[in-house]
């Protein structure tokens, strides 16, 4: 995975991704490094519905960041999310658009690819969220880095259709969803979450 952070994080476990996010920090030697790092504990913060403390630390990192590319990459994206999380999608748009575009330019596909998922459940129409993931699934083919992503986006775009109703929509989506988690079988926790999708929406259509 082409993301030297993902490793730390445990979506289940907050305070040991923050012990070891911290840990990992003062490890770091560069200003840029010390800044993608302070970006990760932000998203911590954000998680817990702590905006305030994500915003301090994302802030932080911004001193830091100078004109790292990935550094602002990171900053955008975390910001995005936080603003995302305390009710205001319309506003965090801009930001994942911002990190798509830094990141794709310099060859940071993987979090080009996040930035894309993030714009996708950031609009407010299906015929939106359609296009973005598109978007998305276009990036995924072309640059193998970001492949992972195309998981998540299928994944979403179903959810989006179950949500309004269109249950043989949503299920079509979340098969497609689970034919790309089998490409990666260590990931099991996904494949589950990607075959119960499948079950919510045919006990739906039953």
């Amino acid at each position: 995975m082409a993301d030297r952070l993902r490793p730390l994080w445990d979506f289940d476990d907050l305070d040991s991704t923050e012990r070891r996010l911290s840990d990992f920090l003062e490890g770091e030697e560069s200003d840029a490094g010390r800044a993608e790092v302070l970006t990760q504990l932000a998203r911590v913060e954000g998680l817990r519905e702590e905006f305030d403390a994500s915003e301090r630390l994302l802030q932080q990192a911004e001193a830091l960041a100078g004109s790292s590319d990935l550094a602002n990459v990171r900053i955008d994206l975390e910001r995005g999310r936080k603003v995302r999380s305390s009710g205001d999608p319309a506003a965090a748009l801009p930001l994942f658009e911002s990190a798509f575009a830094r990141a794709s330019e310099s060859g940071e596909d993987f979090l080009a690819g996040d930035a894309l998922h993030m714009c996708a459940i950031s609009v407010d129409s299906i015929d939106a969220t359609e296009i973005w993931t598109q978007r998305g699934l276009d990036f995924c083919t072309q640059r193998p880095d970001a492949a992972y992503w195309a998981g998540p986006l299928l994944n979403n775009l179903g959810w989006a259709y179950y949500d309004a109703g269109d249950y043989r929509q949503a299920l079509e989506l979340f098969e497609r969803a689970l034919e790309v988690r089998l490409r990666d079988p260590e990931n099991e926790a996904a494949i589950a979450f990607a075959r119960e999708a499948i079950e919510a929406a045919q006990q739906a259509l039953a």
